[in-house]
């Protein structure tokens, strides 16, 4: 069993800089976690705490159950990969892959094997006498993972490793790293900035702000139903159309360029009389005659779907609809006036413009 623990993980600088507050999780075995933030939110700071190459300030970092906050990274039993790929210029394929065994002393038959047995898992059997500069970004990136496969590490860390790439070899690698995890059923943690890596290939998600976690869920949990304003609006591509308003005191909805009544249904004490963040994705809006008025100022065709960028009457507030193509009976054009309104109540989501945290 190889799981990974964080207790109460903290890291302040001497400065005074507090990268890292009471980060708690437990990643189980086989399980593939990914931590999904915008840049220095603390990412890559957390891959470095866990893999032994930046000190932990407080709390205890746990390899299958060991406290490993004193070990050197050698002895952590990880293997990482960077997203400069940090091969060894002057070195073959077959020479940067088994450098870790080698270093280990590991007999050369076995080191042999094991190089030939994982290049051939990664399409690269036919290049192992090539150097770094005679290979594509995405086969220099599958070196890397090579180097680190070799090793049958308990855990392997990701950090960015796909950001180097073009969008579609990005999308390729995404599919060859969540298979070989799948295969090897390694425990994993994966760090990126994109949320559509996140989103597909990861078994949990660590949705992380600020050296906080905002949420922790499956991707499905932290799409449909994200716990704070943050998520909403970083989680999502385009993201959660975020209204504020009031809610009075008769569950009417002031804020807009008129005013909406909400269904009794909808009308809870949590939100009443308050002052709120009314969340809806772009795919639950839907052409409403009684809904809130807004100009189309924008279309973007994306092929099977288009998405509507609207402006309201005093041009000071924005949103996006997203429509399938297949499902539009009316062509709309910019400039165009249009009313809009969610497509089914149990699509809205209520935050708390104190907080920002979720209230239903």
């Amino acid at each position: 069993m190889a799981s990974l623990e964080l207790i109460n993980v903290q890291k302040k600088y001497p400065d005074g800089y507090e990268a890292m507050r009471n980060f708690n999780v437990k990643i189980e075995d086989g399980e593939f976690v990914v931590i999904v933030g915008p840049s220095g939110c603390g990412k890559s700071t957390l891959m470095r705490m866990i893999a032994g190459l930046e000190e932990v300030t407080e709390g205890e970092v746990r390899i299958c159950g060991r406290v490993v906050n004193q070990l050197e990274p050698s002895e952590r039993d990880i293997s990482m990969v960077f997203q400069n790929y940090a091969l060894y210029p002057h070195m073959t394929v077959f020479q940067n892959i088994s450098y870790g065994l080698k270093i280990a002393k590991i007999p050369k038959a076995e080191i042999k094997q094991r190089v030939y047995d994982v290049a051939t898992m990664l399409g690269l059997q036919d290049l192992l006498d090539r150097k770094p500069k005679q290979l594509s970004g995405g086969q220099r990136q599958r070196v890397a993972m090579g180097r680190a496969i070799v090793r049958d590490p308990k855990i392997f860390l990701f950090d960015e490793p796909l950001s180097n790439l073009d969008a579609k070899l990005r999308v390729q690698m995404r599919l060859e790293i969540k298979k070989l995890q799948r295969q090897l059923k390694v425990t994993s943690l994966y760090v990126t900035h994109d949320q559509v890596e996140a989103m597909t290939l990861a078994d949990r998600i660590i949705v992380l702000n600020k050296g906080n976690i905002e949420q922790i869920g499956t991707p499905d949990e932290i799409f449909n139903d994200p716990a704070s304003y943050f998520v909403a609006d970083f989680m999502g591509s385009p993201p959660m159309n975020l209204f504020p308003v009031t809610v009075s005191t008769s569950g009417e909805l002031i804020g807009f360029d008129y005013k909406i009544q909400l269904n009794r249904e909808n009308r809870k004490k949590d939100i009443l009389g308050k002052e709120v963040y009314l969340g809806i994705r772009p795919e639950h809006l839907v052409v409403d005659g009684s809904g809130l008025p807004m100009e189309i100022e924008m279309i973007e065709s994306l092929g099977s779907e288009k998405l509507f960028h609207l402006v309201s009457n005093n041009n000071n507030a924005r949103y996006v609809m997203s429509h399938p193509i297949k499902h539009m009976n009316h062509h709309h054009e910019v400039g165009e006036r249009i009313k809009f309104w969610v497509d089914n109540d149990i699509n809205l989501r209520w935050f708390s413009r104190e907080t920002g945290k979720r209230i239903y």
